[in-house]
């Protein structure tokens, strides 16, 4: 058993972590996309969307995040509902962004460093989201 450490844990307005990432996206890079995709439907029975052209995007569920040592191997996407409304509450906070504004076909995104540990991605979307479902 590890000890919590803190006093309590404490969640932010409804949902939202830090009041203004919504969500943390994972993504599973696999050789036979369509295998992996179906073993977390069918096996784990994990609830999705269909993003199109069966596209499944599962509900993981809530998450956590550890920091290891290590290289700087990783891909995680932090969501957001407003994306410069995201970037000026956390530049207000001390953040820089790696990467213009840009339109990508899934959705509005930029880059957010990570001092130490490169960048992740912070993306407006515009996919169905699969953590907003009940």
């Amino acid at each position: 058993m590890f000890p919590i450490v803190g006093a309590r844990l404490r969640r932010s307005a409804g949902t939202r972590l830090g009041h203004v990432i919504t969500a943390v996206h994972t993504l599973v890079y696999a050789e036979d996309p369509d295998a992996a995709r179906a073993f977390f439907r069918d096996v784990l029975r994990w609830p999705h969307v269909d993003a199109g052209h069966d596209w499944l995007i599962f509900r993981t569920g809530p998450s956590e995040l550890g920091v290891h040592p290590g290289g700087n191997a990783h891909e995680i996407s932090l969501m957001c509902d407003d994306l410069e409304q995201t970037m000026a509450e956390l530049a207000g906070r001390g953040a820089t962004f790696t990467q213009e504004v840009r339109e990508e076909r899934w959705g509005r995104t930029t880059r957010i460093a990570v001092p130490g540990a490169g960048d992740l991605l912070l993306y407006q979307p515009a996919h169905p989201e699969a953590w907003r479902m009940p």
